[in-house]
């Protein structure tokens, strides 16, 4: 699996990153849910890599990257932290712009992503999430009842 990429870590401003990257053409970054890896593109990260640049990478405290101490109230597992941790890899590997796609907490990082860097991400596809705001603006008892797990 994910032949011809290459593995690194890349240090940002607040975590070290593992990731994996290859392929020619526009640059992708892939972001994996909770509770995988970036091996969780392993299936379609060669097809890609035909006609994009490909960078799947670890979010912080997840597979190889770094688990930075958390922080007054948690800062620093913030989506906007682990954004800024995702700009800051793709910046270091030559990308200012670039399509990006996400699944379940890679998503949730890459929707904070855009809020935050919307001149970076040229376009997005987030996977199996619904906005936090929809979700806490329409709980009721049942929902909370079958998804009590979002709760915790």
């Amino acid at each position: 699996m994910f032949e011809g990429f290459e593995v690194m870590d890349i240090k940002t401003s607040g975590a070290v990153i593992h990731l994996r990257h290859g392929g020619e053409g526009p640059a992708l970054l892939l972001l994996h849910g909770n509770p995988l890896t970036h091996v969780s593109w392993h299936k379609i990260a060669n097809r890609l890599a035909e006609s994009f640049h490909v960078v799947a990478a670890d979010l912080r405290g997840y597979g190889d990257s770094s688990a930075p101490e958390p922080g007054k109230n948690n800062k620093n597992y913030s989506f906007r932290a682990m954004a800024q941790d995702q700009v800051e890899v793709m910046e270091a590997l030559g990308h200012k712009h670039f399509f990006a796609a996400g699944i379940d907490r890679g998503a949730r990082t890459l929707h904070r992503m855009c809020l935050d860097h919307p001149d970076r991400v040229k376009k997005v596809a987030l996977i199996d999430i619904l906005p936090n705001y929809h979700i806490w603006t329409h709980t009721s008892k049942e929902w909370a009842t079958r998804s009590w797990h979002w709760l915790f």
